[in-house]
């Protein structure tokens, strides 16, 4: 995979999960639930720190032995999950972050990267269909 086709992939679902998570902060800092927005907010940007570091990781694995793969990508998986503990432990000690919207903020991008996949192969099959 090239290095220009998985930073446009980046972009596509890092954008709209950044997106979808600054209008749903509005919406719950109008409805008055504003640690449930900071709490979504925060944990989507460490969904979108993880899916680059995903991202950056894969070149560096290509053409390497296949212990030194293994050692890159336990490595990576250490790092990211550390990573993705620093917004749980805020969400723990701090009150202004909620922490059940930090977990669903965590899952942003993949929920992103899941709906579109879900709307092309329902338009799909609908154009099948016409």
């Amino acid at each position: 995979m090239k290095m220009e086709s998985i930073k446009e992939t980046q972009k596509k679902y890092c954008s709209r999960a950044l997106f979808t998570a600054i209008v749903l902060f509005f919406v719950f800092y109008l409805c008055k639930l504003i640690p449930v927005g900071k709490g979504l907010l925060l944990g989507t940007i460490f969904s979108v720190i993880n899916f680059v570091l995903i991202g950056f990781g894969l070149p560096m694995k290509m053409g390497k032995t296949r212990k030194n793969v293994f050692f890159l990508s336990l490595g990576s998986i250490f790092i990211r999950f550390l990573l993705l503990a620093i917004p749980i432990v805020a969400a723990i000690k701090l009150k202004q972050f909620n922490l059940v919207a930090v977990v669903a903020g965590l899952f942003s991008v993949q929920l992103v990267l899941l709906s579109d996949h879900l709307f092309n192969l329902i338009l799909s099959k609908r154009q099948k269909q016409l």
